[in-house]
């Protein structure tokens, strides 16, 4: 007979991507959970969770023959992560058709205008090795 543990892992696989641009970068790590995807990003000088964004990918209303995704986000006030989980949630529901929770906390104190750019830019690479990485 098998341990808890030892079934858990069967079902469930795990894997970390971080970006590498050498400035705003953000961490990720990911856990398959059944046919459903639970990434968690980080990033900065006080990681934490921010916002929280679930997407689902479904048949369009506008026309049957495409998927979209649809997402929700709660954002805890004072934090701006829900620009940084939603477009991460829609990608990786979009491509997987699987459920997906996005939980993300960046911040680096005193960022400016440009700073936010680059760490949205970053959340657009964490998807893209993430997409990649569930591609394998």
């Amino acid at each position: 007979m098998e341990s808890n543990q030892n079934v858990m892992n069967k079902s469930c696989k795990e894997f970390f991507v971080q970006t590498e641009t050498g400035s705003f970068d953000l961490e990720a790590s990911v856990h398959i959970i059944g046919k459903d995807i639970l990434i968690a990003v980080w990033g900065g000088d006080k990681p934490h969770i921010g916002a929280v964004s679930a997407g689902q990918s479904q048949v369009s209303i506008v026309n049957p023959e495409k998927n979209n995704a649809t997402t929700s986000v709660i954002c805890f006030p004072g934090h701006m992560e829900d620009h940084l989980v939603k477009p991460i949630a829609q990608k990786i529901a979009l491509s997987t058709k699987s459920n997906v929770v996005v939980t993300a906390g960046a911040h680096w104190d005193n960022i400016d205008k440009d700073g936010i750019k680059k760490v949205l830019e970053n959340g657009n690479i964490i998807a893209e090795l993430v997409s990649l990485e569930l591609s394998k």
